[in-house]
């Protein structure tokens, strides 16, 4: 017996030193938790009650020039859901709720139920369905209650001119970031920063009364004035809407305005256009500003620069003479003119106004013979090969070969504008220059930038340098009056304005040459012409129909600085040398010879001399032309094209047609319909052939025709 009590007494004692031990050990836990890690958790306590929540700043106000709203921000509304909520129902209801939730709000936001669904059961605290929803939507979605569903209010990009310059303000992000054009290079002003609301709450996400809430108000950000103004940027892109409706619309367009003292930026519109409130709905080509990004060949507009730096340099004067036989031979290359009909013996005003290659070609040499390196370094100094600087997001530099590698035949192409390659923006910069009485300035496009009452930013003309004298730029000036009064630019005057311009028409290199039939046509001009006030650049990428800039660039420059010129007060002249009445009584040109052309050639080569064409008869020949060949016609007049079926009606003699300045596939398809055969002795561009052109041959007959590869300038591109 008295072994069994001990033994009972030893279990007591064991279970009593062991419940001794236990609370032991929990005091000792309790004097841990509360000595050792008792900060520790109560600040894990308190992160686990606090809610820190973002508030978005806005973004600041975009302004044209004169105060016009044209990106701003506006409230909208977000859609997410707590999944907490729902997994804190009773368990009965868990699955039926998150199912009526998910289905609800797939389709009223039109989203995919399986996503939906995996959202509203994820293990997430606070899950976003989708963003910025319209207000309708988010009515509805508020009025049905649904468990675990919230809707946030945030902060919308909005811009109110729809696709009014897009291609300039660019666009925001769903986080109300920058993206593209000034919303991203001026992100840093434009965004602000965003607030804090710091508050804590229970499992339920219920506010805990009596706690503490801090609320750190948001620094929005700041407004922005454009150097745009809405009105011209319309006329604008209202012109470029009317050409690409057209019956033959091209690839492309743009049009940039400047204002030559201050780099003013007054429009920059792009034909391809798209609305930024939607700009996922569009291709990324529709979104790219190709007057900033893309590098083209300017062709005759660069012929600007080649003389700029000739009168500067005095290697040609007033009285410099040149001969065009129709082509140049620069160290055993052949270049030929863009006419078909060469020019012959002309001054420079003449050789200005007839755009001739051979006599540019002359003056980007003489340019080089001073010193060389020394057209080089007039191109550089024009800003050519460098960016220009503006705000805006992707500008390009363009392509300029390294002086070091530029030979002969390199440098005569680049006097006309070719084996160069330039932004329009560039171009327009350069010839702002000679708007400027030779100083360059840096384009702007942001005019002021302000954060409330406080001046950030005031825009301030940027002089980079002097290039060429005030006398040099005014007499350039002059003789680029006689392109708009007599010259390819007559449909660009302007009644009451002496305008300066240069046409040009250049065709698109591709793949180490050029690609046949796809051109870039243009036409610069600075109005008016005594004290440019405005300088404007029209670019047609890819014309259909007719491609010249002086058919298809000119006349939008005629229409666009009509309307911006009444609308800024700029008021005409009754002296002004506007080349009205030049171009309609006095301007003529050297008709050409198409007599033995298929139509459609002897229509392009006609139209390429601004001379319009009536058709006599049926057929796919011409037989014969009023007036005739050679003879001089006013600019604009109609030449009666007589056209038969082809060879002739009393015997088997064919007219050699003239062929010089054609390709070969022009020239092989020329022969093949007059029935006469080709023998080519090299390739390239026609420069001679055998018999001469008018001779009557029989039909059948083999025609020689001597082509060279060296002339990839391309002799049949208008100025």
């Amino acid at each position: 017996m008295a072994a069994v009590k001990l033994r009972i007494r030893r279990k007591i004692a064991l279970i009593l030193g062991l419940l001794f031990l236990a609370l032991f050990l929990v005091v000792v836990k309790l004097m841990v938790i509360q000595f050792f890690q008792g900060a520790t958790l109560q600040a894990k306590a308190e992160e686990d009650r606090t809610r820190d929540m973002s508030v978005d700043a806005a973004r600041g106000t975009i302004y044209d020039c004169n105060g016009d709203k044209l990106a701003l921000s506006i409230t909208a509304d977000s859609i997410a859901v707590r999944p907490p909520e729902i997994t804190a129902l009773p368990k009965a209801e868990r699955k039926a709720a998150a199912e009526k939730t998910a289905a609800f709000l797939a389709e009223t936001l039109e989203l995919d139920y399986d996503d939906v669904y995996d959202k509203v059961t994820s293990d997430q605290y606070y899950v976003y369905i989708k963003r910025k929803v319209d207000f309708e939507l988010a009515q509805k979605i508020r009025e049905a209650d649904l468990p675990g569903v919230e809707i946030e209010e945030e902060t919308q990009r909005y811009y109110p001119k729809g696709s009014l310059a897009a291609h300039v303000l660019g666009f925001a992000g769903i986080d109300n970031q920058g993206l593209e054009g000034v919303e991203l290079t001026l992100d840093d002003w434009l965004s602000g920063s965003a607030g804090r609301i710091v508050g804590q709450y229970d499992a339920n996400n219920n506010p805990i009364p009596q706690a503490e809430y801090e609320y750190i108000p948001p620094d929005n950000g700041f407004d922005t004035y454009l150097t745009i103004n809405e009105n011209i940027q319309y006329f604008c892109e209202r012109d470029l809407a009317n050409l690409m409706a057209g019956e033959t619309p091209p690839k492309n367009a743009g049009i940039i305005i400047m204002q030559p003292k201050t780099g003013n930026i007054l429009a920059m519109a792009v034909a391809n256009t798209y609305d930024p409130n939607n700009f996922n709905d569009y291709p990324a080509a529709a979104r790219r500003n190709f007057l900033i990004s893309d590098s083209y060949e300017p062709g005759s507009v660069f012929k600007i620069v080649t003389l700029s730096a000739a009168l500067e340099e005095g290697t040609v004067n007033s009285g410099s003479s040149f001969y065009c036989p129709g082509y140049v031979n620069v160290a055993g290359s052949r270049i030929g003119c863009w006419s078909t009909v060469p020019h012959g013996s002309q001054n420079l005003a003449e050789a200005v106004q007839h755009s001739c290659n051979p006599a540019f070609v002359a003056i980007g040499q003489s340019i080089e013979s001073k010193e060389k390196g020394l057209f080089y370094k007039y191109i550089k100094a024009f800003g050519l090969g460098a960016q220009t600087g503006v705000a805006l997001s992707g500008e390009a530099k363009g392509i300029l070969q390294d002086e070091s590698v530029v030979n002969q035949v390199e440098i005569a192409t680049i006097s006309i504008g070719q084996g160069i390659a330039v932004t329009p923006l560039q171009m327009i910069t350069a010839a702002c220059a000679v708007a400027n009485d030779g100083v360059l300035v840096k384009p702007q496009i942001v005019s002021r930038v302000i954060d409330g009452d406080t001046v950030v930013y005031e825009q301030k003309t940027e002089e980079v340098r002097q290039i060429i004298s005030a006398e040099t730029a005014q007499t350039l000036r002059q003789l680029l009056v006689g392109v708009v009064t007599g010259g390819s630019g007559t449909k660009a005057a302007i009644e009451g304005y002496t305008i300066a311009g240069k046409t040009g028409t250049a065709q698109k290199a591709a793949g180490g040459g050029y690609a046949q039939g796809k051109y870039v046509a243009s036409f610069l001009g600075m109005v008016p012409a005594e004290d440019p006030e405005l300088v404007c650049l029209v670019i047609v990428d890819e014309p259909g129909g007719l491609f010249y800039g002086s058919q298809v660039a000119a006349p939008i420059f005629q229409s666009v600085i009509s309307d911006t010129l009444r609308y800024l007060n700029i008021p005409p002249r009754a002296d002004a040398d506007d080349g009205i009445a030049a171009s309609q009584d006095n301007a003529t040109v050297t008709v050409a010879n198409v007599v033995n052309l298929p139509v459609a050639t002897a229509i392009a080569t006609l139209q390429k001399l601004d001379l319009n064409v009536k058709l006599s008869g049926s057929g796919s020949i011409v037989t014969a032309q009023q007036p005739a060949a050679n003879s001089l016609a006013r600019a604009g007049s109609t030449v009666l094209l007589t056209v038969s079926a082809g060879g002739n009606e009393h015997d088997d003699l064919v007219t050699v047609p003239d062929l010089r300045g054609y390709r070969f596939a022009e020239t092989a398809n020329i022969l093949s319909v007059l029935g006469l055969s080709l023998e080519a002795d090299g390739s390239g561009v026609a420069y001679a052939q055998s018999p001469d052109y008018g001779q009557r041959v029989r039909s059948g007959s083999t025609i020689k025709v001597w082509f060279d590869e060296a002339n990839t300038v391309n002799s049949d591109v208008a100025p």
